[in-house]
């Protein structure tokens, strides 16, 4: 059964619109600091990709820049310990803060207008060591490299179509991020939505064996497909006040489950995924338990950076991490310059 989502457009057209709210919605990424040589992409230049033409978004996060805190916990069942020797998935409760936000660089965007959902996440260990994540609700990322994420914005800020439809052809991987964006159904809550991380990690366990591997957080609640036409009329914040309504009446929660690689499957490519028969396991649980606004919550000074990792976890050959990173700590730097621009209560913090 078709589940409703988005009106059918135009196939050109719709790929354009689909490209300009990817320019506002995947993570930021730039090249390694390894790779900053002349000619080469910046922390910078990409910031200056992900601008819009009304300018940035001052004291805000540079892109996903609309956003909610939430506190909660990290249920580990255990079964992590057999891939990692972190911490976090010794059987136990583990402290977790993190951030629903929309992938925008607009803070006071429509939640309707945009498609991708995101979930910042940050679980420390009872000695402090902390893993910090950043998750998407796509099933692939658009692009293969960070050299094509850049020539995306580029091209979708251009109001020449033959710029879009030459990326296009140029990238033929895009082609799976824009089929879900498409035809993918709408829900009406952050709760509903599957969290991924997209990129590859290395899990290495006690014996020293390793693993590469890609997470999701499932959500326990069923997701309820929604027209368009339903999402307009439910207000501009709607997702902010679902989400809020929903963690006052029951604490909401999400399996991760860790998908293991095969020898051969694609580490340096998020826009390819993994075959469906590869062994899964789930590691715990994040259960959401406080709402708060982010101008004053505990989440609102958190560099989610992917990076930040605790031991047993490591970086693979995906350059998307590193170069993440990069950005997020550009982009970090400049909101907290312009603390004095962000709408708060109470005294500024940087």
């Amino acid at each position: 059964m078709k589940l409703p989502g988005r009106p059918e457009r135009s196939s050109l057209g719709a790929l354009i619109l689909i490209a300009a709210v990817l320019g506002c919605s995947a993570a930021a990424f730039a090249f390694t600091a390894g790779w900053l040589s002349p000619g080469r992409l910046t922390p910078d230049r990409m910031i200056a990709a992900l601008t819009p033409p009304s300018g940035p978004p001052l004291g805000h996060r540079r892109n996903h820049a609309k956003g909610i805190c939430f506190t909660g916990t990290f249920e580990a069942n255990g079964n992590g310990v057999e891939l990692s020797r972190a911490k976090v998935f010794v059987q136990g409760r583990y402290p977790a803060l993190g951030r629903f936000n929309l992938g925008t660089a607009d803070p006071n965007a429509v939640d309707a207008t945009v498609r991708v959902r995101g979930l910042g996440l940050q679980i420390s260990a009872a000695d402090g060591e902390t893993w910090r994540m950043a998750m998407i609700n796509p099933p692939v990322f658009a692009v293969s490299t960070p050299d094509a994420f850049h020539d995306l914005l580029v091209a979708a800020g251009k109001k020449d179509p033959e710029a879009m439809a030459a990326f296009i052809r140029a990238n033929p991987e895009f082609a799976a991020f824009a089929a879900w964006a498409k035809s993918a159904p709408w829900t009406a809550s952050y709760a509903e939505e599957p969290y991924n991380s997209l990129n590859s990690f290395v899990f290495t366990n006690a014996k020293g064996d390793e693993h590469a591997v890609r997470w999701s957080l499932v959500p326990a609640a069923t997701p309820v497909a929604i027209t368009q036409a339903e999402l307009d009329k439910r207000g501009p914040d709607f997702l902010e006040q679902d989400i809020t309504d929903r963690v006052k009446s029951a604490p909401q929660r999400w399996t991760m489950v860790t998908t293991v690689a095969d020898p051969g499957d694609p580490t340096a490519d998020p826009s390819r995924a993994w075959p469906e028969s590869r062994r899964k396991v789930q590691v715990g649980t994040l259960v959401v338990q406080r709402i708060e606004p982010e101008r004053d919550g505990p989440c609102r000074d958190i560099n989610f950076d992917p990076t930040v990792l605790p031991q047993g976890v490591s970086v693979s050959d995906d350059p998307f991490p590193a170069a993440r990173s990069s950005v997020y700590r550009k982009s970090y730097d400049l909101r907290a310059s312009e603390a004095a621009d962000y709408p708060r209560s109470g005294a500024a913090k940087p």
